[in-house]
């Protein structure tokens, strides 16, 4: 899957800016710096979110709907199938087995991506939600069943990724938030985070990336930098 990847498309921004404007301001600023750019929850209650792709998409920009799909699988599969028609790359699924099943039969040229386990998730918060197993088995299991169900790929942390390309190898597109170039921050609330290099030395196929670049003094450069990581490692 790799192969037929651009180095320029692996770097997607995480576009978390409160309204719509801020998005095309900010997307206006950094150019052709990013190709990718995600948009999520905070944007879609913010109004404009589907003009938002629109205007992206005619810039010939590429988009990650991460609204994390999770409702009965009948729900989930109709949704999925009137996003599949709005030239959307990917979305997110967040969800049991029916629920991938359903996103994935009604994906059409719409890559699905299931949901392992969130960056913001560590072993504290997965006890606090019930859950038995550790986050390296939970990510494995949720990745063998998102193959299973017919997703194109999984959202998960660099810090998986070697063992998952092991279990999965590259069956699936494996796209890694979590990203932090330089020192994480006490104030950060990604806990499971790893640098750009290890990313895709572990096998990453995207990187998803917001804050290190939002908040830089200067975003375009803050991005490029990034740009010019992947093209070394990536060759």
């Amino acid at each position: 899957m790799t192969n037929t990847i651009r180095n320029e498309d692996r770097l997607i921004f995480a576009m978390d800016v409160p309204e719509a404007d801020q998005a095309r301001a900010l997307a206006e600023r950094l150019g052709d710096a990013v190709t990718f750019y995600k948009l999520g929850l905070e944007l879609m209650m913010a109004g404009g979110y589907f003009e938002l792709i629109e205007w992206l998409i005619a810039r010939d920009k590429k988009i990650f709907v991460d609204l994390k799909f999770f409702d009965v699988p009948a729900t989930v599969g109709r949704a999925v199938a009137r996003l599949a028609s709005r030239g959307v790359t990917f979305a997110t699924v967040h969800g049991n087995q029916g629920i991938m099943e359903a996103a994935a039969a009604a994906k059409g040229d719409l890559k699905i991506l299931a949901v392992t386990a969130l960056t913001s998730l560590d072993r504290g918060d997965l006890d606090d939600l019930g859950f038995q197993c550790d986050v390296g088995a939970l990510v494995l299991s949720r990745a063998r069943r998102a193959l299973e169900a017919g997703c194109d790929g999984v959202v998960a942390s660099g810090l998986e990724l070697p063992a998952m390309r092991r279990e999965v190898d590259r069956r699936l597109l494996v796209v890694t938030p979590g990203i932090r170039p330089v020192e994480n921050r006490p104030s950060d609330d990604q806990k499971r985070v790893v640098t750009v290099e290890q990313a895709f030395g572990d096998g990453a196929d995207h990187i998803v990336v917001g804050r290190p670049i939002r908040d830089a003094a200067d975003p375009r450069a803050a991005a490029e930098s990034i740009q010019a990581t992947i093209r070394e490692v990536c060759g």
